[in-house]
């Protein structure tokens, strides 16, 4: 009888350990990817994205110029006052002759193309804006907000990662652009001197 009862206890115990351990991989699989994201340094990923007419755009059709990557949510408050600003548009019209380029990527799966060319033709931009469908680019990126920002150097490597500027609450008189201040370096022929910040902005959806 008593082994019998020691049998049925190992019996329940091993069922029990095996309905934890069953439970525990369904919640690791429910757990959403990971970004794994790049650090100064890092090789910059590869990208093919549609910008606002539908026109594929490949970072690698770029090879050799400094791309300032810039990720864009029209309905984001940060990235509204950035515009109204002119953050973005000043930055361009200030180093696009000196061989940069900028582009807007939007992960949000929220605007269409449509609407990505109203917002250019508002704003009068010169650079395009790219639509990143299922979060690719930025889950590659590890792009946390709107905006957070990329420079990405003449050789490929990511320069620089992190906020616009010092100033989330857009008070500062004497705010520091960390963008611009990362390409009059590279530019220069020097190593950027602050090559990762924190960025702010609105959420970007993984």
């Amino acid at each position: 009888m008593r082994g019998s009862l020691r049998t049925l206890a190992v019996a329940l115990s091993v069922a029990l350990l095996g309905g934890m351990l069953l439970r525990a991989a369904e919640k690791q699989q429910e757990k959403p990817e990971q970004p794994t994201g790049v650090r100064p340094g890092d090789r910059a990923p590869d990208f093919a994205l549609k910008n606002q007419d539908g026109k594929e755009v490949k970072l690698s059709d770029l090879k050799g110029k400094i791309v300032v990557l810039q990720w864009f949510n029209d309905s984001c408050p940060f990235i509204q006052k950035h515009y109204e600003a002119k953050t973005f548009t000043s930055l361009n019209d200030k180093y696009a002759d000196k061989g940069v380029v900028q582009l807007a990527i939007d992960s949000t799966g929220a605007s269409t193309l449509e609407e990505h060319q109203k917002w250019i033709k508002t704003n009068a931009l010169k650079f395009p804006i790219l639509q990143d469908e299922g979060h690719k680019v930025a889950r590659a990126y590890g792009a946390r907000t709107t905006p957070h920002m990329f420079v990405i150097d003449k050789e490929g490597k990511v320069a620089y990662t992190g906020a616009i500027d010092n100033d989330q609450e857009h008070e500062k008189s004497d705010r520091i652009n960390y963008v611009a201040k990362a390409l009059d370096e590279l530019l220069a022929g020097k190593s950027v001197s602050m090559p990762e910040t924190k960025s702010y902005g609105c959420p970007v959806e993984h």
